[in-house]
């Protein structure tokens, strides 16, 4: 996994710990399994669906049952490879980004995850995040990611079925990092860039709404009407509403 200076991965660990805090907070989830869309952040390494753990080191898919918290048991180890990156979960299925694709599991068995497919790219750094029928990739250029090609983009795949997914879009993106989404907005953190909001009434054609350059961030959770963002020095706290205003709430610092 590429390199990331110690604010990032400080917020991060925090994203991740936020998704272990709002997974099971409502009951407007997908699927009784997983935790709603945006719960965790798109470049987490983490996540919990019910009562299982799922953690992606650089080579392979770990799942823990987490029934008793005090006694987390391993049900199985997936070897997967290099370059493995994230993890999403989504209804019933495990959304993997690596450098060279993403990969999807079947989940229905929490225990035990089943590759269903892949959906292979030039080899970059991946998150992804779903909603409906599409998945959001951000593939970023750069010698931190090995990129073969000097293009960073934005990719929509249709995923409607999981055994054959499809790209059915892409478009360029100056420097996309974590991404979130929420209804028909979608959200990409472009580092030092800021934050950049796209509308997704059409799922399949973002279209540019601004890029708030005021909001540097790596990567955001989405929930309701609030972003939860790690940026240069720390854990932000913002307020969105539908005509795209953003208020600021509160500033986790980490230094």
């Amino acid at each position: 996994m590429k390199k990331i200076a110690p604010f990032l991965f400080a917020g991060l660990a925090i994203l991740g710990l936020v998704l272990i805090l709002t997974g099971c907070e409502d009951g407007g989830n997908d699927s009784a399994l997983n935790p709603q869309t945006g719960s965790g952040g798109s470049m987490a390494r983490f996540a919990i669906t019910g009562n299982t753990l799922y953690i992606v080191t650089k080579q392979s898919l770990e799942v823990y049952d987490i029934e008793n918290g005090a006694n987390p048991v391993k049900a199985v180890k997936k070897d997967m490879g290099v370059g493995i990156e994230t993890i999403f979960p989504y209804r019933d299925n495990l959304y993997i980004g690596a450098m060279d694709g993403m990969y999807i599991f079947n989940n229905t068995d929490p225990r035990n995850p089943v590759l269903e497919s892949k959906f292979q790219h030039i080899q970059s750094c991946d998150p992804v995040v779903v909603q409906g029928k599409y998945a959001y990739v951000t593939l970023r250029s750069g010698v931190t990611c090995r990129a073969q090609n000097s293009v960073s983009s934005l990719d929509v795949v249709d995923v409607s079925d999981p055994s054959a997914p499809k790209m059915v879009h892409t478009q360029r993106m100056t420097s996309p990092y974590g991404l979130g989404v929420s209804g028909n907005r979608l959200f990409v953190c472009e580092g030092s860039v800021g934050l950049t909001v796209l509308d997704i009434t059409d799922p399949t054609k973002p279209v540019f709404k601004e890029t708030m350059g005021d909001l540097p961030a790596y990567d955001i959770i989405v929930r309701n009407k609030h972003l939860i963002v790690t940026g240069e020095k720390g854990l932000f706290q913002y307020k969105h509403d539908n005509a795209d205003n953003i208020e600021f709430l509160s500033k986790i610092p980490v230094l």
